[in-house]
């Protein structure tokens, strides 16, 4: 299995497009400005707020 990070500009909007897909928000949350969601197969993938 491999993970995936995104880098997005808006992670709240991410967030919300990515569940719209299909996705759900996992329970553990690591960091602040990094959501992990499963897809729908359960695979973790992570969104990355870009600060640059």
């Amino acid at each position: 299995m491999m993970h995936f990070d995104f880098q997005v500009g808006d992670l709240d909007s991410a967030v919300a497009e990515a569940v719209a897909l299909g996705a759900t928000v996992a329970e553990f949350q690591p960091q602040e400005s990094v959501r992990v969601l499963l897809d729908p197969a359960g695979h973790p993938f992570c969104l990355c707020l870009d600060v640059g």
